[in-house]
């Protein structure tokens, strides 16, 4: 059974709800320790630029320019966890591993680039009130509607405000679940060195985060379940600037029991040197076709003075993400996807290879066991 603060973010899109069933789905391995399982997945991509060249928008590595026009593996993930018991003084661990090409986009690590822990921390439970959780060793961010694991995602591709987000931290979380409406997390961990999501730590700097979730009770009628969340790292990224992140989200149910649609909002201060700054907006809206079949689709707006995006300082960029998941065979995520973005204004007119608009197409098929 999951617990009410991993269905409390899950709810917010913190976390997806997809990525807390294959913990729930995951298999005991047969040791002496049968209470870890073993779960994972094979992610795999085919992408088709429709413009001229490979440039596109800085979104995630698993649509670089490197895996445009081409067949792709991302990634392969092998994750074991023992999970907390819902009894007092509960201890567990989880531990992920990531190996493909996808794995250079994590921070933190000292492997080869294609080879990465995505987290791997001690998980503790101590009997206050509802009780506290708490995570110890290197674990994903509080903030953010789409996580690293693709799958989890509503789209393929991931979000602008994505390139904005820290994707994991190394230090101590702890989380307070108050009620099933409300809960709060907190945490300290290791400052990077150099840029968002660098890999050498600072030990004279050390990041903090915070954050809230709040969910809308049953008394509410069809907006039950929805969920709002709002956190703050202040990452401190070196001794020269201190970036500080902002984010609030929302997964809001509808009177039409297959749509539901989500907002998030993130803003980064001093994202590359101290004074530049980063907004990105984005709307999402998901209909449950068939029993099967779902159409996803996201809106976007970001800018940003860093030049983060597609190089240039006083950047403006739209983004239209339209993806079809079809479940055809079990245990299977097969998705199609069209993506389109265009420079909304900026000093660059054409950034795109000379063109103001990119636009690619990419299938996605991943096996999760």
């Amino acid at each position: 059974m999951m617990n009410k603060w991993t269905v409390a973010l899950a709810a917010t899109g913190v976390i997806g709800f997809a990525s807390a069933v294959l913990a729930e789905e995951s298999h005991p391995i047969n040791t002496l320790l049968p209470a870890t399982t073993l779960s994972g997945y094979v992610d795999t991509s085919a992408i088709w630029n429709l413009g001229n060249g490979a440039k596109q928008a800085n979104r995630f590595v698993n649509t670089g320019a490197d895996r445009q026009d081409g067949f792709n593996l991302n990634v392969v993930k092998l994750q074991l966890e023992k999970a907390l018991d819902e009894g007092t003084w509960s201890a567990g661990y989880k531990a992920e591993l990531w190996a493909g090409p996808d794995a250079a986009g994590l921070p933190g690590s000292s492997f080869a680039s294609n080879l990465a822990i995505k987290q791997a921390y001690v998980a503790l439970r101590a009997p206050v009130g509802n009780g506290i959780d708490i995570k110890i060793g290197q674990f994903d961010p509080i903030i953010g509607y789409e996580v690293a694991d693709s799958y989890a995602n509503p789209n393929f591709s991931r979000s602008f405000g994505f390139a904005y987000e820290p994707l994991g931290h190394t230090g101590v979380l702890a989380s307070y679940q108050f009620s099933e409406v409300f809960g709060v997390a907190a945490g300290v961990a290791n400052t990077y060195a150099g840029a968002i999501n660098a890999k050498v730590a600072t030990e004279s700097r050390k990041t903090f985060m915070s954050g809230i979730t709040i969910k809308a009770p049953e008394s509410l009628g069809f907006l039950a379940g929805s969920s709002l969340y709002a956190g703050v790292v202040d990452g401190g990224n070196d001794v020269v600037k201190d970036t500080i992140n902002l984010y609030a989200g929302a997964s809001i149910a509808t009177p039409i029991k297959a749509l539901s649609l989500g907002l998030a909002y993130d803003y980064v201060a001093n994202l590359t040197a101290n004074g530049t700054y980063a907004n990105a907006y984005a709307v999402y809206a998901s209909y449950q076709v068939t029993e099967k079949l779902k159409a996803n689709l996201r809106g976007e707006y970001a800018n940003n003075s860093g030049g983060l995006l597609y190089g240039a300082n006083d950047e403006k960029i739209t983004g239209l993400t339209a993806t079809i998941d079809y479940a055809l065979w079990a245990n299977v995520v097969t998705r199609a996807e069209f993506r389109w973005d265009h420079i909304a204004g900026g000093s660059v007119a054409g950034p795109f290879n000379g063109q103001k608009n990119d636009l690619s197409a990419a299938v996605n098929v991943i096996y999760k066991f």
